[in-house]
């Protein structure tokens, strides 16, 4: 059962990083027709059908952050954690080879691969907690409208909408990554590893800060 979980979490976070880029790509190549808003929805679409389309299977993490969340409040193993991470790590690294492949040295090279950063004059701290709260959105989400059994049984679409959300609203200042993943495959494949950490730290204490509160007040056991 994991090694399906495992493809499962390879495919889903292939296809956020390959839209996600993608969308960036696509907005340079049509002078900006796509705009914060499109790249917004592809990215929060991305995550509304593959989280939808693996949730049966492994739970539809996608994302590191969100894994770190569930192991932290008992839901899973740290083992099956590491797991995931490799699977999801694995997948967005995939998904930005080929998004190479797709679309070309020099449209990647003028978007930095898409890869999320601080805006322009943006600090360290301001992307700090923006990265926080973002996650922290993403995976209190997730826990209300895909893990508590009294939830409504909507999918995944109040999760893609809150990623849809979180861009719209904190895009310009850490372009809203809420996932190391999103952040290390385009960043291994030519966007550089210098905020490394920030896309790391910031999303697990989100996500980690958002698990504890959801399970341990809110959840009803």
């Amino acid at each position: 059962m994991i090694r399906k979980a495992l493809l499962a979490e390879f495919i889903g976070t292939f296809t956020l990083i390959y839209v996600g880029v993608g969308s960036i790509a696509a907005n340079d190549l049509t002078g900006g027709a796509l705009g914060l808003t499109g790249i917004a929805l592809a990215h929060g679409l991305a995550i509304a059908v593959m989280a939808s389309a693996t949730a049966a299977v492994s739970g539809g993490h996608l994302n590191p952050a969100v894994s770190f969340g569930f192991a932290l409040v008992g839901r899973m193993s740290p083992s099956a954690m590491i797991q995931y991470w490799a699977a999801q790590c694995l997948g967005a690294v995939a998904a930005a080879a080929c998004v190479h492949v797709t679309y070309g040295g020099a449209t990647l090279a003028r978007i930095h691969m898409g890869t999320p950063a601080p805006g322009e004059g943006v600090g360290v701290a301001q992307v700090l907690v923006a990265e926080i709260i973002a996650t922290f959105f993403l995976v209190f989400v997730v826990f209300g409208t895909a893990v508590d059994k009294r939830a409504p049984k909507v999918g995944a679409l109040f999760i893609g909408l809150t990623v849809a959300i979180d861009i719209l609203a904190l895009g310009p200042i850490s372009r809203a990554a809420m996932n190391p993943a999103r952040h290390l495959g385009p960043a291994l494949l030519g966007g550089g590893l210098t905020h490394t950490w920030l896309y790391w730290l910031g999303p697990l204490v989100g996500g980690g800060l958002a698990a504890v509160v959801y399970a341990r007040v809110l959840e009803e056991r």
